[in-house]
């Protein structure tokens, strides 16, 4: 199954957490706040429902099933990028 791909943000943050990048002047209560505002950008506390016709959920599940990842993660992806305005629509 393949890794979940993260975009260039997602990974700056994923990789601030898993190598100690920071200065050894910051102090351990500084850099535990650090570490904690990035686990949070990740946190996910909202729900929606959206409607969908049964031929576009399909093809997200698709291309979902070909990445290595839930369905659910592609599109929260997609509206994640969308939003950071990494994703535009053509006029």
């Amino acid at each position: 199954m393949k890794k979940n791909k993260l975009d260039k943000y997602e990974q700056e943050i994923e990789d601030s957490i898993n190598v100690d990048f920071l200065d050894p002047a910051i102090s351990a209560k500084r850099k535990a706040f650090i570490q904690q505002s990035a686990k949070n950008t990740f946190k996910k506390d909202k729900r929606i429902n959206i409607r969908l016709t049964s031929n576009d959920l399909n093809n997200i599940q698709i291309k979902a099933a070909k990445e290595g990842l839930p369905y659910q993660t592609l599109i929260s992806s997609i509206i994640h990028k969308y939003a950071n305005g990494e994703l535009g629509l053509r006029d």
